[in-house]
């Protein structure tokens, strides 16, 4: 079960975020609901650059402050991660990116406090006592010796180094690689000359009858209880004497090719949700008129929206690693964007955001991508999240 969070200490509360974004912020500003009942909520970040500007900074500010409010925030405090120094006044881009956010809290939330964490230290936004915060602010060793942090570490919990650190993939082998862009390539060529729009249909389902196939694979070999692993629900796959059965380099490289096709992206993205398996087919048959919002209501409606089940979820995130593993190092845009989706609906923001960042430097029009890092940056939380609140 998650574990709330209740506290009045400056120094709690900045050594509960980083465990909660599961990374160490950098230029970055973190803004944290904090309830009625002193409980830690919401917590948001964003880049210092994206929040500067006056627009569309403000409309990004107006959005997180419409977030934190519908979290029950009573107050909010904001905690800004930079290397440049902002005792000695304002004109920043880090300074800017606060007052954006204090400017959009006013009316809704009240007044803001902020806390800076530099490279050595931490203090107080503005506050003239060197006593309190000295030059360069409080030693961060303060922030590891907290109730918060002890008992973070004795969950187990890991705070990455970077951002970038929380999507860690390694590369398949050069000739696994080379198999499977092989197979991508013969695949691709199939499809590029149908007889006609049956053959095409015939493709994009073996495509996703392939997908289904070692999906399930994945999931037979699972076993064991599946044990919630944080507040969003997220489970580790347990598997028992048995590894996992991954698709082959060959398979790996006509699933690739297949989610190339926006028909089966989509309809491999709606076997995420159970219940909708009847539309997914009828998407790659070419039926325009599936449903395909109504179906994706599980993953975005905040009414019907509900929790991923880690069981349907598990071996697909597996499966869709297993192909980013083998794609070319440039990535690959599809399947790198089906990870963000999964890591978004499962409540893990930070790494949906590592992930859709990749899919956008592969191919920065990806249309689908582009729709993610939106929800992402305007700080849009998954249906069931929004549910719940």
């Amino acid at each position: 079960m998650p574990t709330t969070i209740r506290t009045n200490d400056p120094r709690e509360l900045l050594a509960l975020i980083p465990f909660q974004l599961g990374f160490q912020p950098d230029e970055s500003l973190v803004a944290v609901s904090v309830r009625a009942d002193r409980a830690v909520g919401l917590i948001a970040r964003v880049d210092v650059a994206d929040l500067a500007p006056p627009e569309p900074g403000g409309q990004l500010a107006r959005s997180l402050v419409a977030h934190l409010s519908s979290d029950g925030a009573q107050r909010v405090v904001v905690v800004v991660y930079t290397a440049q120094d902002l005792q000695d006044g304002l004109g920043s881009t880090p300074a800017a990116a606060v007052e954006q956010l204090r400017a959009a809290a006013e009316h809704v939330l009240g007044d803001v406090d902020c806390w800076v964490v530099g490279p050595a230290g931490y203090y107080s936004l503005g506050c003239p006592d060197r006593e309190c915060c000295p030059a360069g602010g409080r030693s961060l060793d303060g922030l590891q010796s907290t109730r918060v942090g002890a008992q973070m570490v004795l969950e187990g919990v890991q705070v990455a180094r970077s951002r970038d650190g929380l999507v860690r993939i390694p590369q398949a082998s050069a000739s696994e690689r080379k198999a499977a862009r092989r197979a991508r390539v013969r695949w691709e060529a199939r499809f590029q000359t149908p007889a006609g729009p049956a053959q095409a249909h015939q493709w994009r389902l073996r495509g996703l009858e392939l997908w289904r196939r070692q999906v399930a694979d994945v999931g037979v070999a699972a076993s064991g209880p599946w044990d919630a692993a944080d507040a969003a629900g997220v489970a580790p796959l347990r598997f028992g004497s048995t590894s996992p059965v991954l698709p082959p380099p060959t398979a790996v490289g006509k699933l690739l090719a297949a989610l190339d096709d926006v028909l089966v992206r989509d309809a491999v993205l709606l076997t995420f949700v159970p219940g909708v398996e009847r539309v997914a087919d009828r998407i790659v048959a070419g039926d325009t008129a599936a449903d395909v919002g109504n179906a994706l209501e599980a993953i975005i409606d905040p009414v019907r929206g509900t929790r991923p089940d880690p069981e349907r979820t598990g071996p697909a995130r597996l499966v869709l690693e297993h192909l980013v593993a083998h794609a070319p190092r440039r990535g690959h845009a599809p399947t790198l964007t089906l990870l963000a989706v999964l890591a978004w609906w499962e409540g893990d923001g930070a790494r949906a955001g590592v992930l859709v960042d990749r899919a956008l430097a592969t191919d920065p029009d990806y249309r689908l991508a582009r729709l993610v890092d939106d929800a992402l940056r305007l700080g849009m939380p998954p249906g069931w999240v929004r549910a719940g609140r």
